[in-house]
C-alpha cells in the first residue's frame, strides 16, 4: 500500500505523547457511540469526593470505570465486589495515564454475579456432604514446634506472619512450602504442596494463606480440589486468606479460620506468649523463694556457728576465765571497799578518841596558861622597863610614883631594863 503524502509529512514530525493521547481519545470518543454492557463488579473504590470507580470482568476481559459523584446520587443499585450488572455509558480516555475507561450514567442490577453464584453453589454442596461439619474439625496443638506456611514466598504475607512470630519471640520453627495463590494451577500447586506437607510427617500445624485481594484473586481457595484437600488434611490446618471481610471455602473446610495471615501468626503464639509469661512469672516466683531460703539457711547456719562456737571447749574455757576474771575483780572491789570502810570508821574513831583524850586536853590547857603567862609578861614590869620606863625605888625598896613624895637629896634607885642605877633627889 502506497503511503499517502500527508501521512508522510506527519510521520516526519513525531507527536508529543500528550498529542498522540488526545488524538486516540478523540477517535475512541467519536467513533464509539455509547452502549450497555455486562459485567461483574470487581476491584470497587468509593473515593471521599463521592466518585466509585471499579472494574467490570468477565471471564476473558476487564474494563475499567468510573461513577462519578452526580450520576452515583441518582442510583438505585448500591454496588458491592462480585455483583453482576449491566450499565450504561460511553467510553472516554484518562490522558493522565493513557488509560481508557467507561464512564457510567445507570446501573441496573444482573444479579447474583457468576463467581458468586458458584461459590455459593460449590458451597452448599461440600456443606451437604458434611465436608464443614463442626466434628471434623481437628483440635490446634497448643505449643507447635514445627509450622508449614503454603504460599507464595515473595508475598507480603510471608512477611507479616514472621515479623509478628518474631515480635512475639516464639521459639518454633516455620518452613514456608512454596507455591502459587493465584491465577491459573495456583489451586493444584497449593494441594500438591499439602501432600508433601502430610508425606513429610514433621508439622504440628500447617497454615494456607495468602495476602488480600479482589474476588477473583483469591479464587483458587474457592476451587474444590483445594477446598477437599484441606478438609482431608489429617495435620490440624489454619486457612488464612485475604483480609477480615474475606471468605475463601477453604476457611471452612479448615480447622481454624484466620482473618489474615498476621492473624493466624497471633493465634499459633497466643499459647506460647501465656506459657512464655508464666514461665517468666514462676522463675521470678522461684528465684525469690530460693533467694529466701537461701537467706534462711545462712541465717540458721550463722546461728548454728554462733552456737557450736559457744559450745567448744576452748568457748567454754574462755567463759570460765571471763567468769574467774569477774570474780576476781569483784572480790577485789569488795574487799578495797571493805578496807575503805574500816580505815573510815578508824579515822572516825580515832577522832572521837583525840576530843576525849587527856593530851588533847592537856595540850588546850597548856595553850591557856601559854596565853595567860604572855599576857602576865606583857602587863610585868620589866615589858614595861623594855619600852623605855623607869622604876624609882626609895631606900625601902618602894617604888616612887609621885614627884610630891620626894625629897631634896633623897636617895633613890633607878631600876632600868638592863640594871640598876642609885640616884639622888634634887
Amino acid at each position: 500500500m502506497k503511503p499517502d503524502p500527508e501521512d508522510s509529512r506527519a510521520a516526519a514530525r513525531p507527536e508529543s505523547v500528550s498529542e498522540f493521547t488526545r488524538r486516540v481519545k478523540t477517535l475512541l470518543e467519536s467513533g464509539i457511540r455509547p452502549g450497555w454492557v455486562r459485567g461483574e463488579v470487581s476491584n470497587l473504590r468509593a473515593q471521599a469526593s463521592g466518585h466509585v470507580y471499579f472494574s467490570l470482568k468477565d471471564a476473558g476481559a476487564q474494563l475499567g470505570a468510573v461513577l462519578f459523584r452526580g450520576d452515583a446520587t441518582r442510583q438505585t443499585v448500591k454496588l458491592r465486589d462480585g455483583l453482576q450488572v449491566v450499565v450504561y455509558g460511553e467510553v472516554s480516555v484518562y490522558e493522565a495515564r493513557g488509560q481508557y475507561q467507561l464512564i457510567v450514567r445507570v446501573v441496573i442490577d444482573d444479579g447474583v454475579g457468576r463467581l458468586q453464584r458458584e461459590f455459593e453453589a460449590l458451597k452448599a454442596k461440600l456443606a451437604a456432604e458434611g465436608l464443614f461439619a463442626a466434628e471434623r474439625k481437628k483440635p490446634l496443638p497448643t505449643l507447635p514446634l514445627t509450622v508449614g506456611f503454603i504460599t507464595s514466598p515473595t508475598g507480603a504475607a510471608v512477611q507479616d506472619f514472621m515479623r509478628i512470630l518474631i515480635r512475639r519471640q516464639w521459639r518454633g520453627r516455620v518452613v514456608v512450602l512454596p507455591a502459587k495463590v493465584q491465577g491459573e494451577g495456583a489451586a493444584a500447586e497449593m494441594v500438591a504442596m499439602l501432600r508433601t506437607a502430610e508425606e513429610l510427617g514433621i508439622f504440628d500445624l500447617i497454615v494456607i494463606g495468602r495476602g488480600g485481594g479482589s474476588i477473583e484473586d483469591l479464587w483458587a481457595f474457592n476451587e474444590e480440589p483445594l477446598v477437599r484437600a484441606v478438609a482431608a488434611c489429617n495435620t490440624p490446618v489454619i486457612s488464612a486468606v485475604g483480609h477480615e471481610i474475606d471468605f475463601t471455602l477453604c476457611d471452612f473446610a479448615a480447622d481454624v479460620r484466620a482473618e489474615t495471615p498476621s492473624a493466624a501468626a497471633e493465634l499459633i503464639t497466643s499459647h506460647f506468649v501465656a506459657a512464655l509469661e508464666r514461665a517468666r512469672q514462676a522463675d521470678a516466683g522461684m528465684t525469690a523463694r530460693i533467694d529466701a531460703a537461701l537467706e534462711r539457711a545462712a541465717a540458721d547456719l550463722d546461728h548454728a556457728r554462733s552456737r557450736l562456737r559457744l559450745l567448744t571447749p576452748a568457748a567454754r574455757l574462755e567463759q570460765c576465765h571471763l567468769r574467774l576474771d569477774d570474780f576476781s575483780n569483784r572480790l577485789s572491789g569488795a574487799l578495797r571497799h571493805s578496807v575503805q570502810l574500816r580505815r573510815q570508821e578508824l579515822a572516825d574513831l580515832r577522832a572521837g578518841l583525840a576530843q576525849h583524850s587527856p593530851e588533847t586536853r592537856v595540850q588546850l590547857e597548856s595553850h591557856r596558861l601559854l596565853s595567860l603567862w604572855k599576857r602576865l609578861q606583857a602587863a610585868s614590869p620589866a615589858s614595861v622597863l623594855n619600852r623605855g620606863f623607869v622604876i624609882l625605888r626609895d631606900a625601902a625598896g618602894q617604888a616612887v610614883t609621885r614627884r610630891a613624895a620626894l625629897r631634896p637629896g633623897q636617895a633613890l634607885t633607878g631600876e632600868f631594863a638592863d640594871g640598876k642605877q642609885a640616884l639622888r633627889s634634887e
